[in-house]
């Protein structure tokens, strides 16, 4: 599938010419519709594949959302910074995305439900901060496009059935709200 020309562009002033073979493989099965897991070493180009499908679904549709999970804070907030470095101001502004953690001053929380279309959570604040107050989430909820595990492997033993059974309430939740 051909990328839109503005994220091509984006792409090409970041010195990215061609997506390597795992990666146009990836994206094009997710732009299929197809669930995809991708298994490559490190710094092989995993997160751009999914980094590219959510840009291509938020940029056709203003009213797509993204969640992506991580095991951590840390590294949610590596990649916060990651989409601002790629993709923010030419494609996304900045208040388009946010961690949204324990961390996450209560102040500013309604206003990230309101106005981001990528969602940057983790595991213990998707149980407790929003399925709980799903009511609150509905707009992420009924425009979900995506939803991003990274670091899967990491969910194993009590932690992993804990994460298995936040998914299953958040795919119900999804059903729920469409």
């Amino acid at each position: 599938n051909p990328l839109l020309p503005n994220l091509q562009a984006c792409l090409e002033s970041l010195g990215i010419s061609a997506l390597y073979s795992h990666q146009a493989k990836a994206l094009n099965a997710i732009l299929a519709g197809k669930n995809v897991m991708i298994a490559t070493p490190s710094a092989s180009g995993k997160t751009l594949c999914y980094h590219l499908a959510t840009l291509d679904a938020l940029l056709h549709d203003k009213d797509s959302r993204a969640l992506y999970i991580f095991p951590t804070k840390a590294l949610a907030q590596d990649q916060l910074r990651s989409l601002q470095e790629l993709f923010c101001p030419s494609l996304l502004k900045t208040e388009e995305f946010a961690t949204f953690d324990g961390d996450t001053p209560k102040d500013e929380r309604a206003e990230i439900r309101k106005r981001a279309r990528i969602i940057l959570t983790n595991p213990d604040m998707l149980h407790i901060g929003i399925l709980p107050n799903h009511q609150s989430w509905s707009r992420l909820l009924r425009h979900l496009k995506y939803v991003v595990v990274d670091e899967a492997h990491i969910y194993r033993g009590v932690f992993g059935s804990h994460v298995a059974c936040v998914l299953r309430r958040l795919r119900r939740l999804c059903h729920l709200y469409g």
